[in-house]
């Protein structure tokens, strides 16, 4: 990613993520009321996600500002695994959260106290429902303009909180209108596991983040495609790849005529260069030269026999 690139994304990201903590902010008065005055376990559920969402907005915005960052003298690579270690961060709020939520909803189990303002519960939920759109529908054209990882995953999200509001409303409606006691609970447990199943994935994705995990194998091979079209390549091996917050870097030794000078050499460098950065314009890619049929005697992965193949040669 050019330094003009970083630039543009930049005030579009922030702007997003500055949208978010404004929308998880109203989002987190209101529900607090709602809990409050209907006393359901559910919508409490659906308020400690909301602070959560805040929680997430908050790092959110600071993720993108420090990861967005270009590369300095100590941060040769950028600073893109600040997003992953502020998602870590969050993963541990949101697993106590949902603890607390499922073990208030199991002492609820032995309590007949009904909920309350059912319509008042019920129209906050409608409400958190349409302003959630309004801020994902913002957020997909941020992501449109800018491929923000940041703003994507605060994007999916956003989008489980529909899911949640719409379980609120489930449950008020059960517990007040049907006469189903244990209706609020077991919503309340739902909500609890759907947390909990929001930071697993968190914590899935961080993890892959910082364990600098081989992009998925169907992006390997287009990569790969893009770089065989051009013409002096005549193979590629060690090739490899991770990510880095909203930073992709990839690397390989590519093969060319052993007849070639080396002006000629960087030469085709620079033809398989410009040619995957117009196809995957944010990925900074390392290249280096080996002569046609050397091979590798120091790479542990060829040692292991566990590197894929492109046409009959190691990558």
């Amino acid at each position: 990613m050019t330094e003009s690139e970083r630039r543009r994304i930049i005030p579009f990201a922030i702007r997003a993520a500055l949208a978010s903590v404004a929308m998880a902010l109203f989002l987190l008065a209101l529900k607090s009321y709602a809990a409050w005055s209907t006393g359901s376990v559910a919508m409490l559920g659906s308020l400690a996600d909301t602070g959560l969402d805040l929680l997430a907005s908050l790092v959110t915005l600071y993720g993108v500002k420090i990861a967005a960052e270009p590369a300095d003298h100590d941060h040769r690579f950028g600073h893109g695994k600040a997003e992953a270690l502020a998602a870590l961060f969050q993963v541990g709020l949101i697993t106590l959260s949902a603890a607390g939520i499922a073990w208030r909803a199991v002492l609820k189990f032995g309590d007949n106290t009904q909920t309350a303002e059912a319509e008042f519960g019920i129209g906050v939920s409608i409400v958190a429902i349409l302003a959630t759109f309004a801020l994902l529908a913002y957020q997909r054209s941020i992501i449109r303009k800018t491929g923000s990882v940041a703003i994507m995953a605060d994007k999916v999200h956003y989008q489980s909180d529909l899911f949640l509001n719409l379980s609120v409303i489930a449950a008020i409606v059960l517990d007040q209108y049907v006469g189903l006691r244990g209706a609020d609970p077991v919503f309340g447990i739902i909500i609890a596991a759907w947390l909990a199943w929001g930071a697993f994935q968190a914590s899935s994705n961080a993890i892959d983040q910082l364990m600098d995990k081989e992009w998925p194998e169907d992006l390997r091979k287009k990569f790969i495609e893009v770089a065989a079209r051009q013409e002096g390549l005549k193979g590629i091996h060690d090739f490899r790849t991770r990510r880095s917050g909203s930073h992709e870097f990839a690397q390989f030794h590519m093969e060319v005529g052993r007849d070639l000078t080396v002006a000629q050499s960087h030469e085709v460098v620079e033809r398989v260069e410009n040619a995957l950065h117009q196809a995957f314009p944010r990925v900074e890619v390392l290249i280096h030269v080996d002569p046609e049929g050397h091979v590798d005697t120091d790479n542990p992965l060829v040692e292991a026999d566990v590197t894929p193949h492109w046409f009959g040669k190691r990558i």
